[in-house]
């Protein structure tokens, strides 16, 4: 298939930019196409580790075009920065990056209401970054935001003015702040600006050629299904659709029979931030998982440690719905290795009612009661195998048991951090 679109089927973090780092390989084309620096990824090869925030983790491959769709928004501090990380590691980006113009652009008063709009709902904050994504995607939805076009554009003065006084006004009005600059936000801007024209291209036409020369695509999804806008456990959820159909149309591709979807999770549930996680480990069960930073359960973007909990049959099996997912690839099998029990959550139950999907409601997803299933654990180690037969039997019967539950097929079992530490059992790009 010459189209793939990684997404991830729980609250994020679940591994996608490794999986997205090994079938880049064989990819002509990496795109992100949602979401911001809200989001990261962290690749290991051979030992070193590469952290991604806004860059395609498919750059990492000399032979492989990236680029940055309309769908998502752009911090420039921190987009030149990754560009000047990658420049010094060595990375070429010439001729091998591409920015979409119609990518909107956050601002330090993105950032500034981000923060002050956390700290004003108090034990209600939803836990976002702060890194301003969300006032962002809030200014494209009314239509006074500004683009990369803009950036670039004769008369970035005059807009950027007028977007500051309007943005100063809601700050003054809200938070009793004194706002920004004009001048200085011009000024700063203007010189980002002139650091990413030469990566400005037209994205999207360049990506539906590609399509119809049959180039081979990979379309990486940003957070994770449960984090949607819409379908997710709204409000504790990002500002984009973190769906298949949403990370295409972020690209502007339409409905295709050739592109396929790999859903990616973790062989156990995570979540940093507030919101519900129907499945998280009692005292008594964390203190049988390794320590979090030692399972490398700390945030890229952030460094918050994130929440523990056991596989969510229920969850995955709405998120593979919601996307359309063809198969699937599971992260950190290797972490259950010292287990004695697993547990499955294979059903909810809700005031008694059994229930076949998550609810919409928040209030009800705080009454979910999971039903469970247990399997012996293997407790010897898997780290770094490469071969699904060596897997230990509990192992491979804990493989399969979600396959059954989910009625798709595993493609790929990542055994440990390292790109090399992988078990591809079929191709999927």
């Amino acid at each position: 298939m010459p189209g793939l679109v990684v997404v991830g089927l729980q609250w994020g973090d679940e591994g996608k930019g490794k999986v997205v780092d090994i079938v880049s390989s064989r990819a002509n084309i990496v795109i992100r196409t949602q979401g911001g620096n809200n989001a990261g990824h962290t690749i290991i090869v051979f030992g070193k580790e590469h952290h991604f925030h806004l860059i395609p983790s498919g750059i990492l491959y000399p032979q492989t075009i990236c680029y940055i769709g309309g769908g998502t928004v752009i911090d420039p501090i921190v987009l030149i920065e990754e560009l000047r990380l990658l420049e010094h590691e060595g990375v070429i980006l010439k001729n091998r990056l591409f920015l979409s113009p119609y990518a909107h652009v956050i601002f330090p008063f993105h950032r500034e209401l981000d923060r002050l709009a956390e700290k004003r709902k108090g034990e209600s904050a939803i836990g976002t970054t702060g890194r301003g994504v969300g006032p962002c995607y809030v200014d494209k939805a009314a239509r006074i935001g500004l683009r990369l076009a803009d950036l670039v554009g004769v008369s970035f003065k005059e807009k950027i003015v007028d977007l500051v006084a309007i943005k100063n006004e809601e700050l003054r009005a809200l938070y009793d702040h004194a706002g920004f600059s004009q001048e200085e936000i011009y000024l700063s801007y203007l010189n980002f600006g002139k650091k990413l024209a030469p990566f400005i291209a037209p994205v999207e036409l360049l990506l539906a050629q590609a399509l119809q020369e049959g180039k081979k695509i990979v379309f990486e999804g940003a957070h994770g299904v449960m984090l949607d806008l819409t379908y997710g456990t709204y409000p504790f959820v990002t500002s984009c659709s973190t769906c298949a159909s949403g990370i295409l149309g972020g690209a502007s591709i339409g409905p295709r029979m050739d592109v396929q979807t790999i859903g990616v999770f973790k062989a156990y549930s995570t979540r940093v931030g507030n919101g519900p996680l129907p499945t998280a480990l009692n005292e008594k069960e964390r203190r049988q998982f390794p320590d979090s930073r030692t399972i490398r359960e700390v945030g890229t973007t952030t460094g918050r440690e994130r929440r523990l909990g056991w596989i969510d049959i229920p969850l995955l099996r709405y998120a593979v719905s919601l996307s359309s997912v063809s198969s699937l690839a599971m992260t950190k099998l290797d972490i259950l290795d010292s287990l004695p029990v697993i547990r499955l959550c294979t059903g909810y139950r809700l005031h008694g009612e059994k229930l076949k999907w998550p609810p919409p409601r928040t209030e009800e997803w705080q009454n979910i009661e999971p039903v469970y299933e247990e399997i012996a654990g293997w407790q010897s180690a898997t780290r770094g195998i490469t071969d699904l037969k060596k897997l230990p039997k509990q192992a491979r019967r804990y493989v399969e048991r979600i396959e059954a539950l989910l009625g798709i097929p595993i493609a790929l079992i990542s055994t440990g951090p390292d790109r090399e530490q992988t078990i591809l059992i079929h191709d999927v790009l």
